[in-house]
């Protein structure tokens, strides 16, 4: 079975736009020199940053922004399939993109995505996230053909969300993909069930770079960049909270075999969803 070498970049991006670039960089050509042919950097690679003034100070859009013309230029120089996990671009109306950008081993723009689901949460230990404050949801799921595999792109809190990564199987992924900025706290309780349920309902690989360690804004993600088989085995992972690269060599054949032993995607049936009550009988039908 053919096999094709990944890489996740597990990252400790913070509030100046140069130094991430820089560090992207750095990881970037580790993972080329370590012989991966796709290399993905976790979610909010160009900038971390909670505090929305500094963010759209320091923000630039796609033709001026330094990270998506490194990529670019790293994709063609490495020919590598770069995957930008996500990065802040700035829209009209006051808002900004969660935006991924795939490029391709001549450089050339591939796909980009939006992230679909914000992050509105309230936590234990007064932990609040409003992501709609700032960000613009997508509105459209992405699967790219690769040489390789079919790729299905999300960015983090999509996570949670196993229809999104269900639609991406249906429509062929091979490879799912969730680079991520999981919060410690969310990290520590569901990071490793649901990257690995994701790629068991879906017979998927998954891929998994993440941010990891405290950063200069004061938020603490949990790290632990993961690489899972379509049986839901770990076959790499960044056993920590510090930056990384972490590789394996997957087989997309192995899709098919999952998906051969357990074909719960061809076995899914449309339902309805009845009601009943207490003291209500139901009628027999």
């Amino acid at each position: 079975m053919s096999t094709v070498r990944v890489a996740a970049l597990q990252m400790r991006s913070g509030m100046e736009v140069e130094g991430n670039v820089a560090a992207f960089e750095a990881l970037v050509r580790e993972a080329a020199g370590r012989g991966a042919v796709y290399v993905q950097s976790p979610e909010m690679t160009g900038i971390l940053v909670r505090d929305r003034q500094t963010l759209f100070e320091r923000i630039r859009p796609v033709g001026e922004n330094p990270l998506v013309q490194q990529a670019r230029a790293l994709a063609r120089e490495l020919s590598l399939f770069l995957h930008v996990g996500s990065t802040a671009i700035p829209l009209d109306g006051g808002k900004v993109a969660n935006r991924a950008f795939l490029f391709g081993p001549d450089g050339a723009l591939i796909t980009t995505y939006d992230k679909i689901h914000m992050f509105d949460v309230d936590l234990d230990k007064g932990e609040s996230w409003r992501e709609s404050a700032t960000y613009a949801p997508g509105g459209e799921t992405v699967v790219a053909t690769l040489p390789f595999a079919r790729l299905g792109l999300s960015v983090c809190y999509d996570l949670r969300f196993p229809q999104l990564f269900r639609a991406q199987a249906l429509a062929g992924a091979e490879v799912l993909t969730v680079p991520a900025a999981f919060t410690r706290q969310t990290g520590e309780a569901h990071w490793h069930v649901l990257t690995r349920a994701r790629a068991i309902e879906n017979g998927a690989w998954l891929i998994a770079a993440a941010q990891g360690g405290r950063h200069e804004d004061g938020r603490e993600t949990y790290g632990h960049s993961l690489i899972v088989d379509p049986w839901g085995r770990v076959v790499a992972e960044a056993g920590h909270d510090e930056p990384a690269v972490i590789v394996a060599d997957i087989a997309p054949g192995a899709v098919a075999e999952a998906r051969a032993k357990i074909p719960n995607l061809k076995n899914a049936r449309d339902f309805a969803v009845a009601e009943a009550a207490y003291g209500q009988e139901r009628a027999a039908s």
